[in-house]
């Protein structure tokens, strides 16, 4: 019997949680825990409820998603809650910022109702809401900016082997699983097993993450 996925909704539009509430509680494998209006309330309410995955709007009232995101990304006891970020523009640098913080991936507000239902099952799997083409936009639109090349990795990435950390820039450059595996000559597992083992020696939560961390440690260039 499948579990139920259970949902934090943060945002500070009560229709929008609304009108989130109403479609995900149509599914049966779906259970909306708990609502906030603020980043405060965010954090709060998944102390409290430890929720599979917590929509979170990345601009409130209070405190931001992005100090929320940063704050449940911090506790321990907060490891197995997947933020995703809510936002009205796409990709922008609140959602980058989210990203570096600990979110695990972004949808935008007027996203298909079938979208976001699939979007909350894969977030609550534990996997990246970055599709390889997000990925590829997302280091288009960042890798020029200046970044501080010691966040979040202690600066060093010694703790890989050079498979790892080969993976890791490839992640980096947007690449798939299978398109890891197919530019290694490996299999898709063990490519998968590589990225895991990766993410675990270097703390990152999931593969978003993998992608600021390779860029900020300078294993893959930013282009002048």
């Amino acid at each position: 019997m499948t579990s139920t996925i259970r949902v934090l909704l943060v945002d500070d539009q009560t229709l929008i949680r609304g009108g989130f509430r109403a479609l995900l509680e149509a599914e049966d494998d779906i259970e909306v825990v708990g609502e906030g209006a603020d980043g405060r309330e965010a954090v709060r309410l998944a102390a409290e409820h430890v929720p599979d995955v917590a929509l979170v709007d990345v601009q409130m009232p209070v405190s931001d998603g992005i100090e929320a995101t940063r704050l449940i990304a911090a506790d321990p006891a907060l490891a197995a809650v997947h933020v995703v970020i809510l936002t009205n523009y796409g990709l922008d640098e609140y959602v980058f910022n989210a990203l570096r913080a600990g979110a695990c991936g972004f949808l935008v507000k007027d996203i298909e109702p079938a979208d976001l239902l699939h979007a909350v099952r894969v977030a609550a799997r534990g996997e990246a809401l970055l599709a390889p083409a997000i990925t590829r936009k997302l280091i288009a639109e960042y890798v020029s900016r200046p970044m501080d090349l010691t966040a979040g990795t202690d600066g060093s990435l010694d703790v890989l082997t050079n498979r790892e950390r080969e993976v890791v820039s490839l992640v980096a450059r947007g690449l798939s699983n299978d398109e890891i595996a197919a530019h290694m000559v490996i299999s898709p597992t063990t490519a998968k097993t590589h990225v895991s083992r990766a993410m675990t020696k270097l703390h990152a939560r999931d593969r978003a993450q993998l992608v600021v961390l390779a860029y900020e440690s300078g294993l893959v260039a930013v282009r002048p």
